[in-house]
């Protein structure tokens, strides 16, 4: 079985600046249905956050569990730096996970 970079830590929203959820999965395609799909009663689906604009890709999942953590921490400032550089137009990700 090949477990390289299974593991991802994503950010999602609803708009360009819009409210930001970090999370951290071993199956980046089945969360984003989830979240898409507001099959989960969460904050996400609260705010109706379903549009990746950013993701880390991790062979292990404590190292996916680590950045996660760092991420969160961070202020918005930094995080909406990092989305800019990563996606400048904060398109929606998930096409790359079909």
């Amino acid at each position: 079985m090949n477990n390289d970079y299974q593991y991802h830590v994503y950010i999602i929203t609803n708009r360009k600046n819009g409210t930001l959820y970090i999370g951290m999965t071993g199956n980046l395609k089945q969360r984003l249905y989830q979240h898409k799909n507001r099959s989960l009663k969460s904050f996400s689906s609260r705010y109706r956050l379903n549009k990746l604009v950013y993701y880390e890709k991790f062979e292990y999942p404590s190292l996916a569990i680590k950045r996660e953590k760092q991420l969160k921490k961070w202020n918005r400032l930094w995080k909406i730096n990092l989305i800019n550089d990563f996606n400048p137009d904060w398109e929606d990700l998930t096409i790359r996970f079909k």
